[in-house]
């Protein structure tokens, strides 16, 4: 199965979002992600056994030893570059705990065989892919027309461990795990 880390969204941000994607999609032809499945990955697993999600539990549970964390959505952007882009995304705007958090999950799954990222964490929310090049201008224009690329904040209280699951209708996400954040 196929498992990814991460952080839902307050339901007032992802509504944002959602107003944000209706508005620019008629713009380009790209691949927008469903406003539902939109949230902010701390760890991309891949693929593994189901038989062995209980290890991943047990390395993740102790991470959870930290203060919940304030998280703003701000800013859109394009990786890798907005004059060759693959993703169309938001930003996100943390406190160095979230990416402490991310690299204290990487080295944890790194002991149960996980391989540890390869690029340094860059908290984003994917909100399109890009997969072959297609005319942007019209959708650069209407990003520039925005009023405000502020989608709002949240105070993120707990991460989950989700499997992803590619069906016709695009990927459904599930939660097999949350991990409550509590400072000691």
């Amino acid at each position: 199965m196929r498992l990814f880390c991460g952080f839902d969204l307050a339901p007032d941000v992802t509504r944002a979002l959602g107003d944000l994607v209706n508005q620019l999609r008629p713009a380009a032809r790209i691949n927008w992600i469903p406003v539902e499945n939109i949230h902010l990955t701390t760890k991309f697993i891949g693929e593994w056994p189901p038989g062995r999600i209980e290890e991943i539990t047990r390395a993740l549970t102790p991470l959870a030893a930290r203060a919940p964390l304030r998280i703003e959505v701000r800013g859109l952007g394009w990786f890798p570059n907005p004059h060759s882009p693959r993703i169309f995304w938001a930003g996100v705007k943390a406190p160095a705990d979230l990416a402490e958090l991310a690299r204290a999950t990487d080295a944890a799954l790194k002991t149960i065989g996980v391989p540890p990222e390869t690029r340094p964490f860059s908290p984003h929310l994917t909100l399109a892919r890009i997969k072959s090049p297609v005319p942007l201008s019209d959708l650069l224009q209407r990003i520039a027309r925005l009023e405000s690329t502020d989608f709002g904040s949240f105070v993120a209280g707990a991460f989950y461990l989700y499997r992803s699951e590619r069906g016709p209708g695009g990927s459904v996400y599930t939660k097999l795990a949350e991990f409550p954040l509590n400072q000691p």
